[in-house]
């Protein structure tokens, strides 16, 4: 099993999705998963942030080694934060193991029981 990987977060407003991995592979991530959501605010919320929310969301999901996490975030917010059409909001959160980064690597642990 590997360590060293971060899982990037980038959530956008319906239809922003592809935006936001262009932005992501132009700093070095090599792909990314996308889920449907829906967000949800208070209307006290939306008059302090002075924002407008669309309820409907992309959460665009990103592995990256924890060296090129930082170079992400930033291209990410710069291509897609708040003060975009797209209103994104990123964070990295960490990754304890994975598997299946690599195929060789799977095998030999999937045949080791």
């Amino acid at each position: 099993m590997k360590k060293g990987y971060k899982c990037i977060l980038a959530i956008v407003n319906n239809g922003f999705s592809e935006e936001a991995m262009e932005a992501a592979k132009a700093c070095g991530a090599r792909g990314g998963t996308v889920l449907h959501g829906r967000g949800t605010i208070s209307k006290e919320a939306e008059k302090f942030f002075n924002i407008s929310i669309q309820p409907e969301k992309e959460i665009v999901m990103i592995l990256a080694k924890k060296d090129e996490v930082d170079g992400i975030l930033k291209g990410l917010y710069n291509a897609i934060g708040t003060s975009s059409a797209a209103q994104g909001i990123v964070f990295a959160l960490p990754v304890d193991e994975t598997l299946g980064l690599d195929a060789k690597e799977t095998e030999k642990e999937t045949t080791k029981g």
